[in-house]
């Protein structure tokens, strides 16, 4: 079994210690934090606890020719690698095992790590940009950011997304944007709300009257555990707009998505959202993309919590919320990249707790197989 893609990627990540001061190898160091958060692992006296227990297997990949460093050190050494640095190999190691195909949606979207916040700012809390395969649930990059806005653009240059369909929630919504996925050889599908007041009220205007004739779109239909759900897409042409749009490159289609939802016992709800794209967008089309934009929220963001604890994560000292996260990332890469198993998230990571030839599957899978539809 092999690791080499990992060791190739994650070895060109810069050590900020002292040359002469190195007892731990930075590898060994991150090799053991990842393996631990893969096994279940939530902080560091957990990593190093999994170490000391694990030391034989873990001598299978790294060095470790010191043993197990102590958690105070594990913590140290990670809160002062730059997250730049850490995510620059992440994204490297994902283009070279992963393929994406003409078509593909990648949704990007921002979400916040809420134990982060250093505790004499709440201010200070860290927030995270991802982008996220949505045909095979693989985080491709994550970036932290300050500004959804200025980050996206940076996330998007580090990506290979050509041929495929990025889409962003409203706060992504900008010319800039579209431009930087334009420019990158994909299309662009964005949510629009009040932020683009004058787009919001032209496509309100242009689509409002589709919606009122009846004019036949892609509906779907769901039902269970007490809710029932109807879903409503129609699309049309961006030469439909009335008004000077021509600020928005290679603008082909708009559309609206309604979302009639009734809970027992609870008011039903009905909204309408709107989109542009440069795609050329039919219906069925336009509707699949709009449901596997949310798979972030579903698949990614839902996970990281309920399954891996995120939220839960008090971790904040220096880079180290940033970097941790990064490690889940990785983490659930893997994990899902292991198909053997027909198993949850959690159950997966408490097997790789208890069995070593697990562990030894998913990091096979997450290091030597190529992801694809």
């Amino acid at each position: 079994m092999t690791t080499d893609v990992f060791a190739h990627h994650f070895s060109d990540i810069q050590d900020p210690r002292q040359t002469a001061k190195v007892t731990y190898l930075l590898y060994d160091v991150l090799f053991l934090t990842v393996s631990a958060v893969i096994a279940g692992c939530q902080g560091w006296e957990d990593i190093e606890d999994f170490g000391v227990a694990r030391l034989e297997w873990l001598k299978k990949y790294g060095s470790f020719e010191n043993g197990i460093p102590v958690h105070d050190t594990i913590a140290r050494l990670i809160s002062r690698i730059e997250p730049a640095h850490f995510q620059s190999s992440f994204i490297g190691w994902m283009n070279a095992i992963t393929n994406s195909t003409d078509g593909d949606v990648v949704a990007i979207d921002g979400k916040t790590l809420r134990g982060s916040y250093n505790r004499h700012d709440r201010q200070s809390t860290i927030h995270m940009v991802s982008a996220f395969a949505t045909a095979n649930s693989v985080v491709l990059k994550t970036a932290e950011k300050s500004n959804e806005i200025t980050a996206i653009p940076s996330l998007l240059a580090l990506l290979e997304v050509k041929g495929c369909l990025v889409t962003i929630d409203a706060m992504g919504c900008q010319t800039k944007i579209a431009k930087t996925i334009i420019d990158k050889g994909a299309d662009y599908l964005l949510a629009v709300k009040g932020n683009q007041e004058t787009l919001f009220s032209a496509l309100r205007h242009t689509l409002t009257p589709v919606i009122e004739g009846k004019v036949k779109g892609h509906v779907t239909i769901e039902q269970g555990h007490g809710r029932h759900e109807y879903r409503e897409y129609h699309v049309l042409s961006a030469t439909a707009l009335e008004g000077d749009f021509t600020k928005w490159p290679s603008l082909n289609t708009i559309g609206v998505a309604i979302h009639y939802r009734k809970e027992k016992d609870a008011e039903a709800t009905l909204a309408f959202r709107y989109y542009i794209s440069s795609a050329e967008l039919d219906s069925q089309r336009f509707a699949k993309a709009v449901r596997s934009h949310w798979g972030i929220e579903n698949n990614l963001h839902w996970v990281l919590d309920a399954s891996m604890k995120e939220d839960a994560c008090q971790i904040y000292r220096g880079n180290a919320s940033e970097n941790l996260a990064c490690c889940r990332h990785i983490s659930l890469n893997m994990l899902r990249a292991e198909k053997t198993k027909k198993a949850s998230i959690p159950r997966k990571r408490r097997l790789a707790a208890m069995q070593t030839d697990y562990l030894d599957a998913i990091l096979q899978a997450g290091c030597n197989a190529v992801v694809n539809k």
